[in-house]
């Protein structure tokens, strides 16, 4: 579930960032100064379009295959969060620290094991009046 929390994150942050880049640039109120007076596009504007385009270019076969592995996941996600859903939210509310945690592991017969990392070493009790130390 964590795991599937940080790719949905993952893959929302790529498709934000796509639909951004796929409309039209914002442009700023341009004065005469910024393109000499001209008509059309500033050096700046021209630049960032640029710069947008390429960017979007090279995201764009990344978003397709989040787009295929979607459509792929998708229908099994929602199947396996309507089934398990409610187990997975009341463990989630029993447990206070996931960080005393190991990641989950699945064994060869499909269980999944989450073990409790190591218990940190219990602190040494404070020696009694009467335990003497002798240098």
């Amino acid at each position: 579930m964590i795991q599937h929390r940080h790719i949905t994150s993952r893959l929302g942050l790529a498709l934000g960032v796509c639909l951004a880049l796929a409309g039209p640039p914002l442009s700023a109120q341009e004065t005469p100064t910024e393109n000499n007076g001209a008509d059309g596009p500033s050096l700046m504007e021209r630049g960032m379009e640029l710069f947008f385009e390429g960017l979007r270019r090279e995201m764009e076969p990344t978003l397709e295959e989040a787009a295929r592995l979607l459509s792929e996941v998708g229908p099994s996600m929602r199947s396996f969060l309507a089934e398990m859903g409610p187990a997975l939210a009341e463990i989630a509310d029993q447990v206070e620290d996931w960080s005393v945690y190991e990641m989950p592991e699945i064994l060869p017969n499909g269980d999944i094991i989450i073990r409790r990392k190591d218990p940190k070493p219990e602190p040494a009790p404070d020696p009694q009046p009467d335990d003497s130390i002798e240098l």
